[in-house]
């Protein structure tokens, strides 16, 4: 309470009895004012210390209205007798201003006493009060106006708002400045203008001003209106000044008000506009990010650990066809199942602080669908939640696909070749080899290692070497190039090589590498230079060759052949025309040898095989074969010549060798097949004697006699099973491969085997196999490798267990297969080979057993045996002992019947 409150609470307390004292005579008070009136309204005396802020009156009049402001001077006319009673509110001229009082009128004697109080504070305070709620209500009404406002409107409320600032701050123009996200400058996103003052702001909206570099809690003045006069009031926030309030000022400078209320203005203004503003900035990055999610297949997620939980992306929910929030185990069930162990171990990583990145598939769909899966951990989160995106790449992934199977029947072709396709690399004008197909080494004997370093050109012949290089060059010069020369082989031999070749440029039409081929045709071309010498000396040199030259009709009808020719086949060389050369195929090899002349174009007309023949009256032959096809001008396939020789020596010898092995390994199991013949006689024999014991006692019964009767019924049969199993063991393979499921070869082996290694003391461990595949070869030669490689295993365990009688001995027989391969394994706990011999263990004659123990054939023929079906033998040891693997590719029948 103010002094001014104090004394007048305690004045109005006293009771209003008139004093009876002289008219001269005034109470004595120690604050306020007290004037002594008489009863017209004169002033007779002044006392208080509040007489000293009075000003003296103009006039010599000394009424009470002349110390008064004119507002005031109505509240006493009249006699002071009228005014007893009331409450006088009278302003009093002062020295210094206006002197605001308080006070009453009281009668003494025959005159009055005016006593007045100054509360001058009282309504300074009132007007503070008044201003602070006015305040109040602006900052509340411009809260609720930019809260409801729609974004759209957002700037032209701001100007409202702004005005609203102005006229409270007494500005004649106003203007929020905002950073461009852009260009890093400021601009102005709303302003207010005094009608008439529209000459104060710049012409354009931007200001051509950093201010970045203005850092204040405070108002700075600035020249931006110039010539006119103005000032900034900054909005800081955390990363500094976040926008600026560019005022324009009176001609007075800047308004109290400005000083006191403006930055609080400006302060409670930005708040909501920036929330707002970043309110519309968040809406807008949504909708791009799901704009962006829905035109790349892509969308968020977030895995909740504490709940279990994911929630989805609204698009990728959808996409997903399931639910934005659901448990992870119902979301784990939408990925495939040979994904899903995979990715949910990944996400227990990924909460460790691994990142996540997993392709998954999708499961129970009939198309495949992949979707890309990375995440990590929110760093600082204290539940460490895990984001992540789903991005749909079946595209790629197909794309992938398409180009692996596209990838694999190139190398396929490439392989099979009888070509040799090469790509040399450009590097300083000259062209270094960098991949040879792998028809090179059975072509030349070399390999691309040979090739490198310039010598290449020392194998080509002295006399073809010129036009070697004027190849090159015309190569780098045109872009293709087709030209014929000599190169010689590992052995010193010269061949005769057609070279077409393309040179292959980038963007810029710089020289990036040149594919080409290489087809030995130094056959031909010996053909061809002897024709062009002569007519005669060529038939001389067809029909005094050795090897069999002839031509044909695509159908395979002979044209022409040579006297060894028709002495193969028992007839004359007239005899000849006509004559089929599939009436000696099998049809499965006339269908082959068809599908190997569809193959022949003007480009690639060379083509080499090994056919068999099966000759009336006469065992089966073997040719080896070479092709060359002769094209007319349009291309068509018109006659093939052919040149052939008789490889069927080398092929019974191989089929002799194989047999050879085959028996031994018989012979080395004859120990073990007796063991299994004798254990069902010995069966038999005592079923016999208990039949005849029960004879001689009278003692039979019909069930007794017939249940023994099953049994000897039972033993001979599996005793007829191992003997007819040897028997077709031991027979010759037959002439052509045949499609078998390799799981028959190792039941074999094992009906054959497992008895006497039980009665070696070997543990035969065969697991279970699904193989549901089938490869092209000889089941009983498959066989014959597995007999060799667990009777090797048998022996090196026995020889193993003489040294240490603790030793367990067992051999484990198990397959595998994939979409290309399939795999047996025979493996044993013998301690393996020893590392120096592992690199001859495939030798022919080599051999770890003592003289006189095995032939050192077996190993070898056995490798040479899944050679000739396309597969790999190999050996590795193991921390128990050695591990041999049978490796064959897979064949599917139906591809082979729709290649053309």
């Amino acid at each position: 309470m103010s002094a001014g409150e104090k004394l007048f609470g305690r004045w109005r307390s006293q009771p209003a009895n008139p004093l009876p004292v002289a008219l001269e005579v005034a109470p004595q008070v120690s604050s306020g004012l007290q004037l002594l009136l008489d009863p017209t309204g004169q002033v007779l005396r002044l006392s208080g210390p509040l007489r000293h802020q009075l000003a003296t009156p103009a006039t010599a009049d000394r009424r009470l209205a002349g110390y008064l402001t004119p507002n005031s001077r109505v509240v006493v006319e009249g006699e002071p007798a009228d005014w007893q009673g009331q409450t006088l509110d009278l302003d009093f001229v002062g020295i210094d201003g206006t002197v605001h009082t308080r006070g009453w009128a009281q009668h003494q004697a025959e005159g009055w006493v005016l006593q007045v109080f100054d509360v001058g504070d009282l309504l300074v305070e009132r007007g503070q009060q008044h201003d602070r709620s006015q305040f109040q209500r602006l900052l509340a009404d411009m809260a609720e106006r930019l809260r409801l406002t729609s974004l759209q409107r957002l700037d032209e409320v701001v100007a409202e708002q702004l005005h609203g600032i102005a006229s409270q701050c007494q500005l004649p123009g106003v203007a929020m400045l905002l950073r461009d996200v852009e260009g890093g400058q400021w601009r102005v996103f709303a302003d207010w203008l005094r009608p008439g003052d529209l000459t104060l702001w710049p012409g354009e909206t931007r200001v051509n001003r950093n201010l970045a570099g203005l850092d204040s809690h405070g108002l700075l003045d600035t020249d931006l209106l110039a010539p006119a006069v103005g000032c900034l009031v900054p909005y800081r926030e955390n990363q500094g000044v976040a926008a600026w309030l560019l005022c324009a000022l009176p001609p007075g400078g800047v308004p109290p008000a400005l000083r006191e209320q403006g930055t609080s203005l400006f302060a409670a203004l930005m708040g909501p506009v920036l929330a707002r503003l970043a309110e519309r900035d968040h809406r807008h990055q949504l909708e791009r990010l799901e704009t962006l999610q829905g035109l790349m297949g892509t969308g968020w997620w977030e895995f909740f650990p504490e709940r279990d939980s994911l929630q989805l992306a609204p698009g990728l929910a959808e996409a997903l066809g399931t639910e934005q929030q659901l448990a992870l185990q119902d979301w784990l069930a939408l990925i495939h199942p040979a994904d899903r162990v995979e990715l949910q171990s990944r996400l227990r990583d990924v909460q460790r602080g691994h990142e996540l990145m997993l392709s998954v598939r999708l499961h129970n769909l009939d198309t495949p669908v992949w979707y890309r899966i990375q995440g990590k951990v929110l760093d600082g989160d204290r539940i460490r939640r895990v984001v992540g995106m789903m991005l749909d790449i079946s595209d790629i992934k197909n794309q992938q696909q398409q180009a692996a199977a596209a990838h694999k029947r190139l190398d396929n072709v490439i392989a099979s070749s009888p070509a040799v396709i090469y790509v040399q690399r450009y590097a300083e004008g000259a062209l270094q080899p960098s991949f040879f197909s792998d028809s090179l080494r059975p072509l030349l004997g070399w390999t691309l290692e040979d090739c490198q370093d310039g010598e290449l050109a020392q194998w080509v012949h002295p006399d073809d070497r010129d036009g070697y290089f004027q190849r090159t060059r015309q190569l780098l010069r045109e872009g293709a190039v087709r030209s014929r020369y000599r190169l010689r082989d590992k052995q010193g031999n010269y061949h005769w090589l057609l070279d077409e070749a393309r040179l292959l440029r980038d963007d810029l039409g710089m020289p990036v590498e040149a594919v080409g081929l290489w087809l030995d045709v130094t056959e031909a071309t010996a053909a061809s230079e002897l024709v062009r010498q002569s007519e005669e000396r060529y038939r001389i040199l067809v029909e005094d060759s050795p090897a069999m030259i002839c031509r044909y009709r695509p159908d395979l009808t002979l044209t022409f052949g040579n006297q060894p020719l028709a002495r193969y086949l028992e007839c004359t060389t007239e005899q000849l025309p006509g004559i089929n050369l599939g009436n000696w195929l099998s049809g499965e090899q006339r269908e082959a040898f068809l599908l190997r002349l569809a193959t022949l174009t003007p480009q690639q007309p060379v083509s080499a095989a090994e056919i068999n023949l099966q000759l009336p009256g006469r065992e089966h032959a073997w040719w080896v074969w070479s092709d060359r096809g002769v094209f007319d001008e349009r291309g068509q396939l018109i006659e093939i010549q052919a040149v052939g020789r008789d490889n069927t020596e080398v092929r019974r010898t191989q089929q002799q060798l194989t047999q050879s092995a085959k028996m031994a390994t018989l012979g080395e199991m004859a120990t073990g097949l007796a063991h299994e013949i004798n254990q069902p006689l010995n069966v038999m024999r005592m079923a016999i004697v208990n039949v005849l014991k029960r004879l001689g006692n009278g003692d039979v019964q019909i069930d007794y006699l017939q249940d023994k009767l099953n049994r000897i019924d039972a033993q001979v049969q599996r005793a007829a099973r191992v003997v007819d199993h040897m028997r077709v063991f031991g027979r010759r393979s037959e002439i052509e491969m045949q499609l078998f499921n390799p799981k028959v070869a190792v039941e074999g082996t094992l009906s054959l085997l497992s008895e006497g290694m039980k009665g070696k003391g070997v543990e035969l461990r065969v697991p279970a196999m699904t193989l549901d595949v089938q490869v092209r070869g000889h089941v009983d030669q498959l066989e014959q490798v597995l007999i060799n490689l667990m009777v090797n295993a048998r022996d090196a365990l026995l020889s193993k267990r003489e040294g240490n009688r603790e030793l367990e001995p067992w051999i484990e027989t198990t397959g595998e297969s994939d979409d290309e391969k399939v795999r047996l394994y025979v493996q044993d706990n013998g301690g393996g080979i020893p590392p120096r011999l592992l690199e001859k263990i495939f030798e022919p004659f080599f051999t770890t057993k003592p003289v006189g123990v095995g032939t050192g054939l077996g190993l070898s023929v056995s490798y040479g045996i899944i050679e000739n079906m396309g597969g790999r033998l190999s050996v590795v040891n193991t921390e128990e002992g050695a591990r041999f693997c049978i490796e064959l590719p897979i064949a599917h029948p139906e591809l082979e019947a729709s290649t053309p």
